[in-house]
């Protein structure tokens, strides 16, 4: 393994190494003659030097940024005519023509303070800044819109080190992000400083948010415990995205996308501009259909966002934002023995036996191979029964296909609307505050039957349901097993499993400047949420009704209709109270922060399946966080080993930082109340991190070389972890165990870098290698409770050495861009994925009696490597219409464009799908898992009109 991630490192270094090695001869031969480009960038109204705008020089990758000064110097550009652009967030951007010689061509910048000033914003977002101490990276929405095709927003950061994201079983939204070993319940997600996690249980479901990414104006990914002041879960990272500001120049633009499987996106943008010095306005419309790549993962959405900005006098601007994404589209759940997508890879690859390949012979459903999805069957076009779901209203409606119905289909439409306040108050003190709604309605479809139910076809992999013949089981007096049942009385069904919600928060931070060295910031973060959940008739399948015979409150049971709900109803609240403090420092080299914060949150779970609708409400649960980081300029410290190729260079400007970080965080709502009987956790644990980490940030003085390394570590102590085992008890139900001592090391380094050895090529790249692992065993006990005594049975898990699953803890990523042209692009990103262990829940490896303990690693996944291919091309000259200039700007974007076959989501030992020889075949191999394979290769390509 050791050799292996040095040769990673050499790969990275290669290209780098050879442009510092020859650089003389380079500029000789690449640049010919050229001058030197410098000035200052003020702020128009008072003179005051802009420390951090951004100079860049308009068709190149060149640029540099303004220091404390306000002064800029860009070295090594070729002369001739040039547009030079000065912006700054909360600014207009400027620009002037320039002609460069050989001498130094000087060029100043005085900015205009836009209405929209984004400054307030990032304050509620808590974006990092280059002198914040943490590790992060940004994602510009040119980068997003160069690269993203209409994927889902995380795709966006797979070339970000320690950061894994796919598209699951490839069902539009339903993407998954893990960062340094976490998923995505231990990753923040914050829409313009709003959090975004499920308040029930943390998750993040893409879905919510398809078509959000045209939107976007910025993303930027914090990795570790962040520079976050929320009670956010933010262990593996924040991912913060803010949406296009308001305040923009005049203008718009209409995009027009088609792909792969009848993929088809129209997106309409258009801003006001500033009117009057006083008000903006900016929306957002797109409309996304299409078939699916995988086999009837359809689509059909619907995106919107909008913005305002008003400024009612110097000391007060109010913003309003309104973002949703209200869609329907079919889903790809279930992962698959890997033979029954790609016999020839499940043999060569993954040294399947012959009995395994004979056992799961290759898909011919629909497309089948590697298409193929277990989720959907053809039905007859005769079959005309309606179905019901209820998003931002009830629908009764046909099915969205009258040749195939989707097992599987997720609808929901989750708007979340935003009234920002920015209060100076005087010269030191700020109140920034955003007051949000976020409501939430939909669900999602599956299977539902009473014994005997559903007719199965059992002649693929996997079973898929027989549709035509349930249906006209419905219709008939006679189940499937040929027992007697009442004509039109469905006995198997489509149910719809609903979430309604209503979230209200509120985020307020007071910031005071003591002096010019030392700012403070106190903040509260207070929400409250309510969330219905029930199963309701979705389609009968050729019956007339559904007899329910779960709600307590019905012990005969009743005959329910679409529409109606049955199976389970309840409500749950989660009222949520945060206070924080943070101090900063900082010098001209050295900046520094603190923060503490302390929150309480109370669940309750209301049961109306139960007689009377009792009402559980467990304690408030209390934890705390504090934070503290440094970053010290090193400045042209390290300019003495300029000697050195490559260190020298990139060592011109140097900063070092470190962090550290104790959080507490609250165990979720599935591991206080137990919602199918209202069991409350008498005692439950508070999940501990503790983290550390040290890093370098290198930029060569022209900015042409830049380099982040970082070491972290990370202990995850008392992970909150739920077993459901059969306890004897004299219910016969089964019992939720909490286990104690699920504890987890994370650890790695992470190099992200990049370079720009001319005009027409470019080098960004990043490497990581983490080390994750369990620490110790666990253990759990189950109480039951009589009326003399308490009954304890103790369970033990075998944990201890043993890796955590779910992402490659080795990664390299290469994306070398091409500009050989003016207004062409072109980018490839090659990505290497090594040491990736199938996912698995420590509660699979319980110690059980006179037996001894499964401690054998999971299965690791054969290391792989993809290709992805972007270009743009920016049609010359523009078209004049209806008194506007109209650019046209041509892309085209490859996924997967070597069409390779690997491994990109695995579980261990499946119940479901795993091959095991015989009862001593513990598992933890190829055959024994379930997974999905990476889509197969697909485009994206399409027009850009702007305005």
């Amino acid at each position: 393994m050791k050799n292996r991630l040095l040769l990673l490192t050499f790969i990275l270094s290669i290209p780098i190494a050879i442009i510092a090695q020859e650089e003389a001869v380079v500029e000789e031969a690449v640049w010919g003659e050229i001058g030197i480009l410098a000035g200052m960038v003020t702020d128009a109204s008072s003179g005051a030097a802009l420390a951090g705008a951004n100079v860049v020089v308009e068709g190149t990758d060149l640029g540099a940024a303004a220091d404390v000064s306000g002064s800029y110097l860009i070295e090594k550009l070729p002369t001739g005519s040039y547009t030079i652009t000065a912006s700054m967030i909360g600014y207009k951007s400027s620009s002037e023509s320039v002609t460069i010689g050989t001498g130094t061509a000087v060029v100043n910048f005085s900015l205009s303070s836009a209405v929209l000033k984004m400054s307030g914003l990032e304050v509620l977002a808590s974006r990092a800044g280059e002198n914040t101490p943490v590790a992060f990276s940004n994602v510009t929405k040119a980068d997003m819109e160069f690269r993203l095709g209409s994927q889902d927003i995380p795709m966006a950061l797979n070339t970000t080190p320690s950061v894994y994201a796919t598209m699951g079983g490839g069902g539009a939204g339903d993407a998954r992000i893990n960062v340094r070993g976490f998923n995505q319940r231990n990753v923040a997600v914050m829409i313009n400083g709003v959090p975004q996690n499920d308040m029930e249980n943390g998750w993040v479901y893409w879905s919510n948010w398809d078509g959000v990414g045209d939107a976007t104006s910025s993303l930027q990914m914090q990795r570790g415990l962040s520079a976050v002041n929320l009670a956010a879960p933010s262990i593996g990272g924040t991912m913060n995205i803010i949406t296009d500001p308001a305040a923009m120049e005049s203008g718009g633009k209409v995009k027009q996308e088609l792909g792969a499987g009848n993929f088809l996106k129209t997106s309409v943008n258009y801003n006001t501009g500033l009117i009057n010095d006083t008000y903006a306005l900016s929306a957002t419309v797109v409309r996304k259909t299409g078939d699916g790549v995988i086999d009837k993962t359809w689509t059909d959405a619907w995106a919107y966002y909008f913005g305002a900005s008003y400024a009612a006098n110097s000391n007060n601007r109010f913003e309003l934002y309104a973002i949703g994404a209200p869609q329907r589209h079919g889903q790809n759940l279930w992962r698959q023995n890997a033979a029954a997508y790609n016999q020839e890879y499940a043999k060569n690859e993954l040294d399947y036996s012959e009995e395994a390949l004979d056992k799961f012979a290759e898909a011919t459903h629909g497309t089948g191979g590697r298409f193929y999805s277990q989720n959907w069957n053809s039905v007859s076009s005769s079959y005309t029964g309606k179905q019901y779901y209820y998003m931002y209203g009830a629908n009764v409606v046909d099915r969205h296909d009258p040749d195939f119905l989707n097992e599987r289909e997720n609808y929901f439409h989750k708007p979340l609307v935003n009234l920002n306040h920015f209060l100076t108050i005087n010269d030191k003190m700020r109140l920034s505050s955003v007051l949000y709604w976020s409501g939430g309605s939909g669900g999602g479809s599956g299977t539902l039957d009473q014994s005997p139910g559903y007719i199965w076809d059992y002649s693929g992999p996997s079973r898929v349901f027989n549709l035509d013949a349930t249906i006209a089981m419905n219709r008939s007096d006679k189940n499937r097993k040929g027992g007697d049942k009442v004509a039109g009385q469905s006995i198997a069904i489509l149910r719809n499993s609903i979430n309604r919600q209503d979230t209200y928060g509120l985020i307020s931070k007071l910031n005071y400047d003591m002096s010019d060295a030392v700012k403070l910031e106190v903040g509260v973060d207070w929400r409250t949420a309510e969330i219905e959940h029930a199963r309701e008739v979705r389609d009968l399948l050729g019956g007339d009704y559904y007899v329910e015979t779960r709600n307590k409150n019905f012990p005969d049971g009743y005959q329910a209709g679409l529409g109606d709900i049955i199976h389970y109803h309840n409500t749950n609240t989660v009222d949520w109270l945060g206070f924080f403090g943070q101090g900063n420092f900082t010098t001209d080299a050295l900046s520094a922060y603190g923060m503490f914060g302390l929150s309480s949150i109370t669940y309750t779970h209301q049961n109306f399946f139960l007689v009377g609708s009792p009402l559980f409400e467990a304690d408030p649960i209390s934890s705390t966080q504090f934070k503290v980081g440094v970053l010290y300029d090193l400045g042209g410290a390290l300019s003495f080993l300029g000697m050195i190729p490559i260190i020298g260079e990139v060592g011109e400007q140097t900063k070092v930082f470190a962090n550290f970080g104790n959080v507490e965080k609250v165990p979720i709502l599935d591991n206080v109340i137990d919602d199918n009987n209202g069991t409350i956790s008498s005692d439950p644990l508070n999940e501990v991190f503790t983290s550390m980490e040290f890093g370098l940030k290198l930029r060569s003085d022209d900015g042409s070389l830049s380099s982040n390394v970082n070491y972290y570590n990370t202990q995850w102590k008392d992970r909150n972890q739920v077993k459901y085992v059969n306890a004897g008890s004299s219910d016969g139900a089964d019992a939720m165990v909490f286990l104690t001592g699920v504890n987890q090391n994370h650890s790695g380094f992470e190099v992200e870098a990049s370079a720009q050895f001319n005009s027409m090529f470019r080098l960004n790249g990043s490497v990581s290698y983490g080390i994750w692992k369990f620490d110790g065993d666990a253990s759990g006990d189950y109480k039951e409770y009589t009326d003399t005594t308490t009954n304890v049975t103790n369970y033990t898990y075998a944990l201890d050495g043993l890796y955590v699953g779910d992402q490659p803890q080795a990664s390299l990523v290469l994306a070398p861009t091409f500009t050989p042209t003016d207004g062409l692009k072109i980018q490839a990103i090659y990505g290497f994925h090594a040491l990736h262990y199938a996912e698995w829940s420590p509660g699979d490896r319980e110690i059980s009696s006179g037996s001894d303990p499964d401690r054998d690693q999971v299965w690791k996944t054969p290391k792989y490597s993809k290709l992805d291919l972007h270009a743009y091309y920016d049609l010359p000259g523009s078209i004049a219409a209806g008194g506007k200039d109209i650019t046209i700007q041509a892309f085209v974007h490859v996924f997967n464009a070597l069409d390779a076959i690997y491994v990109q989501d695995a579980s261990d030992n499946s119940s479901y799908n795993g091959f095991r020889h015989n009862d001593n075949d513990i598992g933890h191999h190829a055959m024994s898992a379930e997974l999905f394979l990476g889509t197969p290769r697909y485009f994206n390509a399409g027009l850009t009109f702007r305005f």
